[in-house]
């Protein structure tokens, strides 16, 4: 069974790039296999100029590719602070003293400064998806990957979240995000790629991409 085929994307420093399709399209496979949770049958992934394709998710964590999932997965016996503190000692390159420092920091980055001692099991859903990120970002990624991260939010919550994406695009954080929410998703990217049965239908500027009859056509279908 062939999930991706033909796939061929670049993304540059800084760069925000947002991925679509529907359901089945092959995205969150993308994610698998550019974190390193999966591996590709054939052709590569390659970052900063080196070959990562058989690099698993710790090696990539550790080298600068960091990620966020669909359905958050903090431990929920630890604080939110203690959830980050492990990501930046085991997944960054922080010794323990300036593990703790660099953890406080990514939870005010994220919007989390103020639950940092609360029990991962007793944050909403926001908060969760905001420990998700800072998680991630205790690695010090180059490149953030967002998988669904405003899926279950009310747009209240969404804007609050987009604040937060926005900042990291300021710190020069580049960010890959597949997203259901089009809305969200198109206030934050410079390019859109629109998948269908694992292929590339369409890639460019975000609007001319919605807007392409291919990208409707796929949509339409999937909703029929």
């Amino acid at each position: 069974m062939v999930v991706l085929e033909g796939i061929d994307i670049a993304l540059s420093p800084g760069e925000a790039l947002g991925i679509v399709g529907p359901n089945g399209a092959g995205k969150t496979t993308l994610l698998d296999i550019l974190s390193g949770a999966q591996a590709p049958s054939e052709g590569s992934v390659t970052f900063q100029g080196q070959d990562v394709t058989r690099w698993k998710v710790d090696r990539r964590c550790r080298g600068g590719i960091g990620r966020s999932h669909q359905v958050p997965r903090p431990f929920t016996g630890m604080t939110a602070y203690e959830n980050v503190l492990v990501a930046s000692v085991q997944g960054g390159s922080h010794r323990r003293g300036a593990a703790q420092q660099h953890a406080l920091g990514v939870l005010e980055r994220c919007g989390m400064l103020g639950q940092a001692n609360r029990p991962a099991a007793a944050l909403t859903l926001l908060e969760r998806k905001r420990l998700e990120m800072a998680r991630a970002l205790a690695t010090d990624p180059q490149v953030l990957l967002l998988d669904e991260i405003a899926g279950g939010l009310t747009d209240a919550e969404t804007d609050e979240l987009i604040a937060t994406i926005q900042q990291l695009r300021a710190d020069g954080i580049a960010i890959v995000w597949i997203e259901h929410v089009i809305h969200a998703l198109l206030r934050v990217i410079d390019r859109l790629v629109c998948l269908a049965q694992g292929r590339v239908l369409a890639e460019g500027e975000p609007d001319a991409v919605m807007s392409d009859p291919r990208v409707v056509e796929a949509y339409l279908g999937s909703a029929a």
